[in-house]
């Protein structure tokens, strides 16, 4: 979400203490860079703290929560979380805090209350562990299965790509959408921005010619978190997944995986992502009676999954595809990584121009456009 965030964990309604915390707390950069928090920012927000909004909903609710704040932007940024949020909640596949409220402040500015989820490790590292990326891979793509649009491709309202706009114009055709809302649009701000005329213009090329790297698949309008980076991705203290901080929007499934190089994702997350291995007869022998299929089939997915993709050792289980794998998907993989270095590029300057002009070149040669 926007950068200048602030996150409170409040088990109890004490006022001053909960803005000693939140206070205490940082705010989560984006993957390569983050924005310096600054010092009236602070005090704003400080002052927010003893006023109605927040105060009040602690006092009455009593919940353990998290909050976030900003001291620049209005409450449609939180809203528009806020809507994601229930969104991927709703499909029970993986884990997401709920979210309570939305409002402003009264110094200025807006929040969102949400519930309390303690981590069991620091965010980010997670992903050096096989289960943990198997079982993410697993869960997303339930998510991804669970949440279809009959709407078409876009969202409810826009919202934030860090601190850029999203535009979720509801739109029947997924290419048309993609071209319009996600690359146009970030192609037009770099052009706006730093007068980047030659990126904008072989973007724009592209963009006609993108049609064939689509041919054989089939595509639905699936519910993605957005932005997904391993700031974004945590585990509770059972070792489950979970992921905050959406973009959410309905789009390509594959288009998740558009910040692939900041998450660490690897081979038993797409595996497990394209792949559910259900096992029979020799470990369900002894289980009791009442426990549920389900979860049998959980605890030993992800205890075993990983081990038997990486060795071959399936001869006695079946496999089921959740979210198939589609033709050309490794064509695409690259297109869908353009929109966040683009974005990352209108975000935090040069650093990020060359990634995202050498992934518009290599398309065109392969396009011969």
């Amino acid at each position: 979400m926007a950068a200048n965030v602030a996150l409170l964990s409040a088990s109890s309604p004490s006022t001053s203490a909960a803005a000693s915390s939140f206070l205490s707390r940082r705010p989560l950069p984006r993957c390569c860079a983050a924005s310096p928090r600054r010092a009236s920012s602070r005090l704003s927000i400080m002052a927010a703290l003893g006023d109605d909004p927040i105060r009040e909903w602690i006092l009455t609710e009593g919940k353990a929560t998290q909050i976030k704040g900003t001291s620049r932007i209005g409450p449609e940024m939180f809203e528009g979380e806020a809507l994601g949020l229930k969104a991927m909640y709703d499909t029970k596949s993986i884990r997401v805090p709920l979210p309570y409220k939305v409002g402003s402040l009264p110094t200025g500015g807006s929040f969102i209350i949400m519930e309390f989820i303690e981590f069991g490790r620091s965010r980010g590292d997670q992903l050096t562990e096989k289960n943990h990326q198997s079982v993410l891979g697993r869960k997303l793509a339930e998510m991804h299965k669970a949440a279809k649009s009959d709407n078409g491709y876009g969202f409810h309202v826009d919202n934030t790509i860090g601190s850029t706009p999203q535009i979720n114009t509801w739109t029947a055709d997924w290419i048309e959408f993609y071209s319009k809302h996600r690359l146009g649009y970030q192609l037009e701000l770099a052009s706006r921005r730093y007068g980047d005329s030659t990126i904008y213009e072989k973007g724009q090329r592209l963009i006609k010619n993108i049609h064939p790297l689509f041919d054989g698949a089939v595509l639905e309008p699936c519910l993605l978190h957005g932005d997904l980076w391993s700031g974004n991705i945590s585990s509770d203290t059972k070792g489950d997944p979970v992921i905050l901080d959406p973009a959410c929007y309905y789009g390509h499934n594959e288009a998740e995986f558009g910040m692939s190089w900041c998450a660490g994702f690897g081979g038993d997350f797409y595996n497990a992502y394209f792949q559910v291995v259900v096992f029979f007869a020799p470990y369900l022998i002894g289980a009791p009676a009442n426990l549920h299929m389900k979860t049998i089939i959980d605890v030993l997915i992800t205890i075993h999954c990983p081990r038997l993709l990486v060795m071959g050792q399936i001869s006695f289980a079946e496999t089921a595809e959740v979210m198939p794998k589609q033709p050309g998907f490794e064509k695409r993989r690259d297109l869908y990584l353009l929109y966040h270095y683009l974005n990352h590029y209108n975000l935090f300057g040069s650093g990020y121009r060359s990634s995202a002009m050498s992934i518009i070149e290599d398309y065109l040669y392969l396009l011969a456009a």
